[in-house]
This record gives structure tokens, sequence and C-alpha cells, in this order.
């Protein structure tokens, strides 16, 4: 296809930025951080696990290593495993990231069948890649076979009304609020049946 498609757009989002390589853990700072998710201070957390507080100071700043008894004394202070101190917390979990796109500012590309508008484009690394699209088809015709890619989409109809074809259902006419959950993997592709182009969000995830 010479079009750009949705998954040249999933392309595009796995291939935006440098790779992340993992950091060593830093004990102290994994500490630190389960005692302040529990909003315990260092006194309620050096109670809990039966240690003097000065201990738990020092642990927390790499003053010292924890012996094993001590990492048990931890483990059950925290309610978790001793693996857990060292295991640091989901990527991404607690990043804080965050991308706010004003209408109409998204990174914008023209297909022959779609006018796509890349949302939250400055996020790198991302789990999910949100477009909204503006679709030109009127007729399968436009399209050079099915459009399929890696992962889940979930499609919803912002304004107009469109045609969603699928390799394996009945096309299904949608309106406004109208939406969709699918494995991408399936052949689809969406043309508008309203006189004016049809606006969708689309969501997909990248693996």
């Amino acid at each position: 296809m010479t079009e750009r498609d949705p998954k040249s757009l999933i392309q595009i989002a796995r291939e935006n930025g440098a790779n992340e390589t993992g950091e060593p853990l830093d004990l102290g700072a994994r500490v630190r951080e389960l005692r302040k998710a529990r909003d315990w201070t260092l006194e309620q957390a050096a109670r809990q696990a039966g240690l003097a507080r000065s201990t738990l100071s020092k642990i927390e700043n790499g003053q010292m290593s924890p012996t094993y008894d001590a990492l048990k004394k931890l483990a059950v202070g925290l309610e978790i495993s001793v693996p857990q101190l060292f295991t640091p917390p989901a990527k991404g979990q607690v990043g804080g990231r965050m991308s706010v796109t004003k209408n109409g500012k998204g990174t914008q590309t023209a297909t022959v069948t779609y006018e796509h508008e890349l949302l939250a484009d400055a996020l790198t690394q991302k789990k999910m890649l949100p477009y909204r699209a503006r679709v030109r088809a009127r007729s399968m015709d436009e399209f050079d076979g099915w459009v399929r890619h890696e992962g889940e989409e979930f499609l919803y109809v912002l304004t107009g009304v469109i045609r969603l074809f699928t390799e394996f259902y009945e096309p299904v006419e949608m309106r406004r609020g109208d939406n969709a959950y699918y494995d991408a993997t399936m052949g689809h592709n969406v043309v508008s049946v309203s006189d004016e182009d049809a606006s969708i969000l689309w969501v997909t995830s990248i693996h």
C-alpha cells in the first residue's frame, strides 16, 4: 500500500524515542517508596518492622546494608514478601507521565481513505496509540484489501455515520456514540455512509 495506514502509525509509535534500559535497583529508595505509599512516618514503619528508627533511616539513605533478618522484618512490617523488596514497580506505574493535546493540535497524517490526527504524540514508548480519524472513504473499493495489524482496537464514532467492515462479521452501521472493540489482526475497514465525512476516535494497543 502506498498510503499510510494504521499499521504504519503503530510502527511509528513503536520506533519513536530511544530504547529504555533498566536501572539498577536502589534498595533504600525502594523501601522509602513502599513506606510513603502507605503514608507511614519513619517511626511508624520502624515500629511495624520491629527495627530501630535510626536503622531504618540508614537503610533508606543507603548508609548501611540490611542483614537478611532485617530484610525479613521489613517485609513483614510492610506486608510484602522479601523478593518484592527487590522488585521495582511495573514500568510506568508511578511515572506520572501525561500528555495534553489541544483540539486540532495533534500530528496530522492524510491518506486516500482517512485523515489521521495522532493524539498524545509527545509521549514515547506508549502502550496505546490514540488517534482521531476523518473517514473519507465511501466504498470498500477505495481500500487495497483489508487493514490488519497486531493488538486490539477500540473505535468510537464522534460524528456522522460509518459502516464497519470486518473479515468475520457482517458489516455494521454505527452512529455517534456507537463503539466497537475488536481483534485488530482481523481484517477491518471503515467507510462513511453519511453525506459528510464521519469522524471517529481509534485507540490501538501497542505490543
